[in-house]
């Protein structure tokens, strides 16, 4: 189907501006891989040096050319770039393809990436680059990169990476992938991966599609890309660099973008089912499982081992990388136990190696067939190493075979440390729909990508429950110009978009200080309500457990002589519970994201939380909560009685919706803590930041 990016993609001619015949150069290898990759349209060269380059007519200049060309490479030096550039609007090209990094050492203030940028846009070109190594249309034979690389067939992979060398790290070197589309997208001076990204999902042939990130410069059209590729059922797997505070400052002196905040990536990722790994390896080799052709089944990890050491090292790992082995059933058990040697347990992971004899290699077929047969197996693996030399042994093909063949599910061969993606049985076996696979590491990523991408699509997208009609509007209002709101008005915010919140009184005298305790009951909690004082207990304003009126009025005292008359009163909670909280931060680049996790004075120390695009439903919290380092203090009975964790639950669920319904208008809301005890939960403390403050 036509597309906006096809005359940058799949343009009907082309022109290379630079072409050379001097070997090694970007100007001949672009040339060379055009050819190599049998390029179906019109292919021109350009330099007034040559009458041909590698065959390929080559005229003096654009304007001497026999007719208008739809995509132009450039293959000339960053000096150049922009007269040139100024030839190809003129001559009326629609795209072109910039590899240079547009950095000119003399450079006025005005930058040569800036002053381009706003030629291209004013011309309303579309770029891949600069400050990257073009792309491979492998579907439609646009070999438009000026590196050299290896043989190619179109596939069902597509890769777009920021990263040049991230794009050929994998793509020159992995044989076992197959692509349609890789593009180094660089600097996007007018395409953006959100776009390349819509191209690919309108490949059927498209299975899964790998993003290595460095920024994203289109919000709104890459949610758009992701929803996309959520309701085709594509899966993405992401590398997103800038965790840190300087690989994001070198982000900017990379390709000149703004890394982000990572948390508020992780939120994008978990609303979309973005698989995330970390490096390399991990990407190419759960690019590799996700491209294979068979579904994922309902269950967990089995895997078959010729070694018992080799066996305990796949059980720890598995733990580590929360990859979890399918418990076998009685049934497997039994027929397990009749194939084995005396000695060897019938349990998964199973090592069904001991004193070999000449029928091993029947054992090991037959074991694997039963281990896939499982109900409780999603997918397996034979994790034995390479054969010397990196190859693999036939008879372990066979194992895989009868497996697959036993179950219809998932089958990997796996080797414990690096082997090669280029051997030609382990690309031909891997093309099978059989991958060959190299890294413990990197597998069980891989599998932990695919049960979870499994189980998110498999999750029902419930609506959010919306706040009432006039919620929105009666707050936007308030906090347009920017306001904070103390714990006595935030915490009513809270309670009127359906949260609950402890009862609580401001006041202003002793008189009114005493009616209001009589009224919510002793004992009772104190607080300094002085505007502009965010950390009450830094300053002493705090007061708790207050047991009676006595007690009460000498803490009021201290407080008004201190911090001033204006104080919050409320009944005391039980702390039978455990201390959570939810928070709202602005992010620049998505709007506001919710923080869920656990809370109160060590909330900053602790640092285990979740975040989550808003809005969501009660089951999104509820997962957020499982992915806590400390999720077990929720399961312990407080007092012989379960922790209603389902009440904190719908809690996130309504505070995501008033998270959502005051975007653009809060920087920061921060409840903490949100007491969860055995009857609900309750949000004691809160605090609204506007951001006209920030």
């Amino acid at each position: 189907m036509p597309h906006r990016l096809d005359p940058l993609l799949r343009p009907r001619s082309i022109a290379v501006i630079g072409a050379s015949e001097s070997e090694n150069t970007v100007g001949r290898t672009v040339i060379e891989n055009l050819l190599r990759g049998r390029y179906p349209g019109t292919l021109y060269a350009v330099n007034p040096r040559y009458a041909s380059v590698v065959g390929v007519p080559c005229y003096p200049s654009l304007s001497e050319l026999p007719d208008t060309v739809e995509h132009v490479i450039f293959a000339v030096a960053d000096r150049r770039v922009e007269g040139v550039l100024d030839e190809v609007i003129a001559h009326g090209a629609r795209a072109a393809t910039i590899m240079s990094s547009l950095v000119l050492a003399d450079d006025g203030e005005t930058t040569l990436r800036e002053r381009v940028a706003a030629k291209l846009r004013q011309a309303g070109m579309l770029v891949c680059g600069g400050n990257g190594m073009g792309f491979y249309n492998f579907r439609d034979r646009v070999w438009a990169c000026g590196f050299e690389t290896r043989e190619h067939r179109s596939g069902n992979v597509a890769l777009i990476s920021h990263s040049g060398s991230g794009m050929c790290g994998i793509v020159d070197v992995d044989a076992r992938l197959d692509f349609s589309l890789v593009v180094s997208t660089g600097q996007e001076l007018t395409v953006s991966m959100d776009e390349y990204l819509d191209f690919v999902l309108d490949l059927a042939e498209t299975r899964v599609v790998g993003l290595f990130m460095e920024t994203v410069r289109n919000p709104p059209g890459m949610i758009r890309a992701l929803q996309k590729a959520r309701d085709l059922e594509v899966p993405i797997v992401a590398i997103k660099v800038g965790r840190t505070e300087l690989a994001a400052r070198l982000t900017v002196s990379h390709s000149g973008a703004i890394a982000g905040v990572d948390s508020a990536y992780q939120a994008l990722f978990e609303r979309y089912g973005v698989q995330r790994v970390d490096d390399m390896d991990q990407l190419a080799t759960a690019l590799i499982m996700f491209a294979q052709p068979h579904s994922v089944a309902a269950g967990d990890l089995v895997s078959l081992h010729d070694s018992g050491g080799e066996r305990q090292l796949l059980i720890d790992m598995a733990d580590q990388a929360q990859v979890s082995l399918a418990p076998l059933s009685g049934a497997t058990v039994e027929r397990l136990e009749e194939l084995l040697d005396p000695g060897l347990p019938a349990v998964n992971p199973l090592d069904a190696w001991s004193a070999g004899g000449p029928n091993f290699h029947q054992v090991m077929e037959d074991s694997f067939a039963v281990l896939m047969a499982d109900p409780t197996a999603a997918l397996g693996a034979v994790v034995h190493d390479r054969s010397p030399d990196g190859g693999i042994y036939p008879s372990y093909v066979k194992y895989l075979q009868r497996g697959h063949a036993a179950s219809g599910k998932p089958v990997f061969l796996v080797a414990n440390r690096q082997g090669t993606g280029a051997d030609p049985q382990v690309v031909e076996v891997t093309r099978q729909g059989f991958p060959v696979l190299d890294g413990l590491g990197a597998f069980l990523r891989g599998v932990r990508c695919l049960l979870d991408y499994r189980d998110f699509r498999a999750r029902a997208r419930q609506p959010p429950t919306n706040p009432d009609p006039g919620f929105a509007g009666e707050w936007r209002d308030r906090l347009a110009s920017g306001e904070t709101l103390g714990e006595g008005e935030a915490l009513d915010l809270l309670e009127a978009g359906g949260l609950p919140a402890n009862p609580h009184r401001i006041v202003d005298s002793e008189e009114a200080l005493l009616a209001a305790a009589e009224e919510l009951g002793f004992p009772v909690a104190l607080k300094t309500a002085a505007s502009g004082i965010f950390h009450k207990a830094d300053v002493g304003g705090v007061k708790l457990d207050l047991g009676d009126r006595e007690e009460l009025t000498v803490a009021y005292r201290d407080l008004s002589a201190r911090l001033g008359s204006r104080a919050l009163v409320a009944p005391m909670v039980d702390q039978g519970g455990v201390e959570m909280l939810l928070g709202l931060q602005h992010d620049e680049q998505f709007g506001p994201i919710v923080v869920l996790g656990f809370g109160g004075a060590q909330a900053e120390v602790l640092r285990d939380v979740v975040h989550l695009l808003p809005p969501f439903d009660a089951a999104t919290a509820a997962r957020g909560l499982r992915s806590l380092r400390l999720r077990r203090l929720l399961e312990q009975p407080r007092g012989g009685h379960e922790l209603a964790v389902e009440s904190f639950c719908e809690a996130a669920a309504a505070f995501s919706v008033v998270a959502a319904s005051l975007a653009g208008i809060v920087q920061e809301l921060d409840v903490n803590p949100v007491l969860v005890h055995a009857d609900g939960s309750v949000a004691v403390d809160a605090l609204v930041i506007g951001r006209a403050l920030h």
